[in-house]
């Protein structure tokens, strides 16, 4: 990987996130505002723009096998941003590596940024009792910032395709 963090790839990820165990946040650009059935939750209106998603991966493979999980465009919804994931695109993740379960504090810090929006309450939060773990900004956060707000680097690999 760069030393800057930053590894541009396709849409399998060679040099991307490593096999393991981590958090990490899909960054998705969602062109047009959809209305979209989300699992139990309901429906809801996403406006376009900037979605990041915060979950974690600490089965097999890591946050590679989970990061082309997301990835693959062909494949059961099991959850909540399978959904959306049909309509919005990975443009870039962010990661750490580690097994401390950090997912819902990575949620928390990306709500708390400037220009954050909650679209779906409980989005990706089936398992826990935070507010929603995707939350949508009018324009690309910066990583730096959000590093900052977690109090740990982030690495990030840039999808193009």
């Amino acid at each position: 990987m760069a030393a800057s963090g930053e590894t541009s790839v396709g849409t399998q990820p060679p040099a991307g996130p490593p096999s393991a165990p981590g958090t990490y946040a899909l960054l998705l650009h969602l062109e047009r505002g959809r209305e979209l059935t989300v699992g139990r939750r309901g429906r809801f209106r996403f406006p376009a723009g900037v979605y990041a998603y915060a979950g974690s991966a600490r089965g097999p493979g890591g946050l590679a096998a989970r990061v082309r999980r997301h990835l693959c465009a062909q494949k059961v919804r099991h959850w909540h941003v399978d959904t959306l994931r049909q309509w919005a695109p990975v443009k870039a993740v962010w990661f750490t590596e580690g097994d401390q379960r950090r997912e819902c504090a990575w949620a928390l810090a990306l709500a708390e940024m400037p220009g954050a929006s909650i679209p779906a309450r409980g989005f990706g939060a089936s398992d826990c009792s935070c507010p929603t773990h995707l939350v949508h900004f009018p324009f690309l956060p910066e990583r730096s910032a959000f590093a900052r707000r977690v109090g740990q680097p982030v690495l990030e690999v840039i999808l193009r395709g």
